[in-house]
């Protein structure tokens, strides 16, 4: 009789802020100038705070002291990652940022989690719909919202090696797995294609963790539909992925865990002129209760729904 052999099933995908502890510690093994500085998110078992103790500080709520202290580490040399929630990292310590990243060019990292209303237990207080129009407003600032463990590290080792100002957006603790071809091989293109169609299909246009979850929710509906994931939000990585989905699709519906002004799909419409370009967003209400993170997309108009609303054919005016 053959013995049989059972196969360990592959490991879970780590949520954004996760997988983003993972790969900073593994590349701090191989890079001294990396440093981790955290506004006392950390916990007791920050891996990299178990591996790497002398690189390691934790600020406590001081969120624009944090950026502060990073770029003189990164004037002395140093590769520092900072990590805090989002509304307080964007819209708390703005001003640092203005200054720091974008005056100075200061060569320091930004990860985000809690974005949009992932923290919705923690109330109004910690939502933040407004991180992506403050950030791409600063030049020279690369702004990403990768979807899933691969895109997040990836974002991570980019900036690992390129020393760029950067602000990385994730949630809360949703783990998902990165579409196919998007960080596998250790890069990202400028858009992740889940599904093509020809160029009279609406194109969805996926940004960060629930925008693309919501994306992928709809195509479950209509399969028909395609489908782009994009990373990259700042500007001049923005054009071109602009200028890729010009050459394929004229009606795109962009999905996104923000506010309609100055997210991404605002700036599509400016690079796009020649297109249709709806946003599907949390629109202009204040997400005044707290509680489970979908139900609170879900009373902003950010469902599935929505999605497949603004993605249905045209109706001739009677």
């Amino acid at each position: 009789m053959t013995p049989t052999t059972t196969l360990a099933p592959p490991p879970a995908a780590l949520s954004g802020r996760d997988a983003y502890r993972a790969e900073l510690t593994e590349l701090a093994a191989l890079d001294p100038r990396i440093v981790c500085l955290e506004a006392d998110l950390g916990g007791k078992n920050h891996p990299f705070q178990l591996a790497h103790p002398d690189r390691f500080f934790n600020l406590g709520i001081a969120e624009g002291a944090m950026i502060d202290m990073a770029t003189g580490l990164a004037a002395a040399g140093y590769r520092p990652f900072v990590s805090t929630f989002a509304p307080f990292a964007a819209l708390r310590a703005a001003e640092s940022l203005k200054l720091t990243l974008g005056y100075l060019n200061a060569g320091v990292t930004v990860v985000a989690p809690y974005a949009g209303v992932s923290g919705a237990w923690f109330g109004t207080t910690h939502h933040c719909l407004e991180d992506l129009a403050v950030l791409r407003s600063i030049p020279g600032v690369a702004v990403a919202a990768p979807y899933g463990e691969a895109e997040t590290r990836a974002v991570v080792r980019e900036a690992a090696l390129t020393g760029t100002p950067t602000y990385i957006r994730t949630g809360r603790n949703a783990a998902y797995t990165s579409l196919p071809g998007a960080g596998e091989d250790g890069g990202l293109p400028p858009v992740v294609w889940e599904a093509r169609g020809d160029a009279d299909t609406p194109c969805l246009v996926s940004v960060g963790e629930e925008g693309t979850r919501l994306a992928l929710a709809a195509r479950q509906r209509r399969p028909e539909l395609a489908h782009a994931h994009l990373v990259h939000l700042d500007h001049p990585r923005l054009a071109r992925s602009a200028a890729e989905l010009a050459g394929l699709h004229r009606r795109f519906v962009v999905v996104e865990e923000h506010r309609a002004e100055g997210g991404a799909a605002e700036a599509l419409a400016l690079l796009l002129p020649g297109s249709e370009v709806v946003g599907v967003n949390a629109g202009h209400d204040w997400p005044y209760e707290g509680g489970d993170h979908h139900e609170v997309l879900a009373r902003l108009g950010l469902d599935a729904d929505a999605v497949l609303a603004a993605a249905a054919p045209h109706r001739p005016t009677p």
